[in-house]
Order: structure tokens, then sequence, then C-alpha cells
């Protein structure tokens, strides 16, 4: 008896302790920003100069407004700095809370979206796109014009998977970039100043595709369709869906598709260069892309539309990087990150024939599901890691995530379409990467 009273009590003791333990386990995913020596964990202070002096002078020389960077390997942040003024016209410095425009970094947060339904059974890579958009069933293929002058159109070879919505491949593309008769109609459509997602895709499916499914890489509309495909299978709004199942899980404050009145003194002054001034001006609010991000839009873009602070964005980069969980919080199973960071790309859309700016699909560089894969760095002629993925925004926002050598960086800028942006990017991968000269710690 006594025996059996003692074994009660130890169970109860345990009991209580395994639900104390659990109440002190933090609630919320730990992102520790505290800067470590670098060296503690292989990199060389001396070496990340290199990476300072480069953006002080991008800054110095008026090139850059200002600039955000963060860079952390095994989850030890290393570096963290600001450059600059987030504000010429008043002086306000950049600071770690200053809110940017992500534009096409929301590719990747789109993708998670995806994937997340992925794993929730709603959608397969081979599945038709038309058997979620109706609408799409009977597109067609531009192949040329006719002598009359005339758009010729034929049936596709197969019919647009998710596979190819999800890796550039199914044939849509922007106004800027497609054949220039299928731009006329994107152009004559406003296609992405639909007001709504349903509009853009009722546009869509009077559009012909620029080329056969799966036989070209264009930049593309696709992953405004996605964001209308995860409406459309979670029964929630783009913006209210990415709050409930990625911002708000990974604590990612300040991210979403507007920036509300309180945070409006955090949110940078967008710029492009101008040639005939040979200085930097204040990007036009109205061209053709998201405007003032005063309000919820009613198109919600999930290819171009978001705003975040360095640390949200960082957040969601971490996760990705520690195979879907970030501080015990679980977006994703590692086999599904696995899947959307893997080259989809066939090898005859590696000829360094297709791309955008300095991202090239060429032999070891390719695309995933909503991001750019570098699988045989050597043969991609660039000094990251086997498997580093990542991607970019048109005002100067990117990211990578380097699993090879478990590195994270993000860095933020807000310099508009400059054909310079993605020198920059680059050059700052190389900058990291020769700063790394003790992988081995």
């Amino acid at each position: 008896m006594r025996t059996h009273r003692s074994a009660i009590t130890i169970c109860l003791l345990l009991g209580i302790a395994t639900i104390a333990g659990r109440a002190q386990e933090p609630s919320h995913p730990a992102v520790n920003l505290t800067v470590v020596r670098p060296e503690s964990v292989g990199f060389s202070s001396q070496r990340l100069e290199r990476l300072h002096a480069f953006l002080d002078q991008e800054v110095a020389s008026r090139q850059l407004a200002g600039a955000v960077t963060i860079l952390a390997r095994h989850g030890e942040v290393v570096d963290f700095r600001t450059y600059g003024k987030c504000d010429m016209a008043t002086g306000t410095p950049m600071t770690r809370d200053t809110i940017f425009r992500d534009y096409s970094m929301t590719k990747p947060i789109t993708g998670v979206a995806m994937m997340i339904l992925y794993e929730e059974g709603k959608w397969l890579p081979n599945d038709p796109i038309s058997k979620y958009i109706p609408e799409f069933a009977h597109l067609k293929v531009y192949n040329g014009m006719d002598a009359n002058g005339k758009m010729i159109l034929v049936d596709p070879d197969h019919v647009p998977t998710m596979r190819e919505l999800m890796s550039h491949t199914a044939g849509f593309s922007y106004a800027w970039d497609a054949v220039p008769p299928v731009a006329a109609m994107y152009n004559e459509m406003n296609v992405t100043q639909s007001k709504n997602l349903q509009e853009m895709i009722d546009k869509l499916a009077k559009i012909p595709l620029n080329y056969q499914p799966g036989k070209g890489w264009l930049y593309s509309v696709s992953m405004d369709i996605e964001g209308y495909i995860v409406e459309k299978l979670s029964g929630q709004s783009l913006p209210d869906f990415d709050r409930e199942h990625i911002f708000a899980p990974l604590e990612m404050q300040d991210a979403g598709f507007y920036v509300p009145q309180g945070k409006r003194n955090r949110f940078a002054v967008n710029y492009r260069y101008d040639a005939k001034l040979n200085q930097l001006a204040a990007f036009p609010t109205q061209n053709g892309l998201p405007t003032d991000y005063t309000s919820q839009p009613t198109m919600a873009s999930g290819g171009g539309g978001m705003v975040s602070t360095i640390e949200d964005y960082y957040r969601f980069a971490s996760m990705l990087a520690n195979g879907g969980e970030l501080g015990g919080v679980r977006i994703l199973a590692p086999s599904t990150v696995k899947l959307m960071t893997s080259n989809h790309l066939p090898e005859s859309i590696l000829t360094g024939q297709f791309g955008i700016g300095m991202s090239i699909m060429r032999p070891g560089f390719g695309y995933g599901y909503n991001c750019a894969v570098i699988f045989d760095p050597l043969e991609a002629n660039l000094s990251d890691g086997k498997g580093t993925f990542f991607w970019d925004g048109a005002a100067g926002t990117w990211f990578w995530v380097d699993p090879t050598n478990d590195i994270v960086f993000v860095g933020m800028i807000q310099r508009m379409t400059s054909p310079d942006n993605h020198r920059l990017e680059y050059t700052v991968h190389t900058l990291v990467d020769q700063a790394l000269v003790d992988p081995s710690k």
C-alpha cells in the first residue's frame, strides 16, 4: 500500500512538474537578436568590415538613402546594422524597426501559404490549375501573328499545372516581360490594377499564355494567382490567412499589406535614381504598383503587396532555415520546406535564356516554388553553399538562406526598380561569403 501511495505521489509530482515546465516554455517564437562575436560561429570581424564599408560608401555617394542588414549563423546574429536615412528630406535615420515595401519578397511568403494548404491535402503539384480556377479551363497559347497581323492562338500541349504555376513556367507573365501582343492585352486590361482578385482572374482567363506550359520561364503574376487560390481553398482573404497562419505564429508584428496610421512614422520613403538629376528622388506613389499603403487593399497582391520590418522577415527566413519551425512553433514540415526550396526547372530551361536581372536560370541555378535555388554553386559560378534559396523585391529588399553553411541573411533598402539593385544584392552575397573563414564552427 505504501509503495502504491508513493508511486501515486511521484506521478502527481511529475505531472505538476511537467505542467509547470510547460507553463514556463515561451509562448512565442524565441528569436534572440543579441549580436554575438562573429568569430564564435566562424566569421571574421575584420572581413565583415568589407560589407560595412561597401554599404557605407553606397550611402555616402547617395546611391542609397539607407539600408538595414542582418546576418546570422546557427541561429546566432553576428551582424545587425543600420545605414543612412529612411527619409532624406527630414533626415530621419534608418532604424531596426523601419517598415519596408517588400514587393516581390512577398512571393516566398505566399509560397509558404500555399504549402500550408498543400500539407492540408488541398492541392497537389501535378493538379491542373483549372481544377481550382475553372475560368482557366480553356486558356490558349500565343503562337505568333498571321499575315493580317492577328494573333495565332493554339491549345496548350497540356493543361498548365500547379507545379508550373509555382515555378513561373505555366506561361503567365507581367505586362513588361510578355511577348508584345500579349503584353498589350495585359496593359489594356490593367491586370495588376484589378479591383479584386476575382476580377484579375476573369481578365487573365481572356489572355493567352506566352508559351507552351513548361517550355519557358517568365517572371509573372503567378503568385498573385496563388493568392486567389489561397483565398478560394481557405475561405479567408489572403491578408487574413497570412496573419493567422504565418505572421501571428511567428510574431511578425509589423508584417501585412498596409501600414496603419500609428506606424506611418516608421515607413521608409521609396526612392528611384533620377539619371537626369544624377541623384535619388522620391518614387511616385502611382506607377502601376501598390500606392500609399494606408489601408487594406481590395486586391491583396500575393506577388508583391507586403510590407514588413527586417526583423519580421528574419523571423520568416529563420523558420525556413530551421526546417519549418521557429522557437517551438511549427509552420511546415521539413519535407515540405525541402519541396518548396528545391529546383523544379528541367534542364531544357536552365540554358541562360530565361531569368530576371542577374538571376539567370542556368546550370546550377534554378527555381523552386516561389524562390530561386542555387543547387550547384560551382556550376552556377557562385560562392554560396549548395541548396541556397533566396529572392528579392523591386525596391531592393532581399534575403537568402544557405542550409549548407546554416546562414540566414536579410537586407533591405528602398530604391525602386534600379538596375543596380541586383548587382548590390549579389555583391553582398560575396562579401558575406568571403567573411566566413571557418565553416567548421
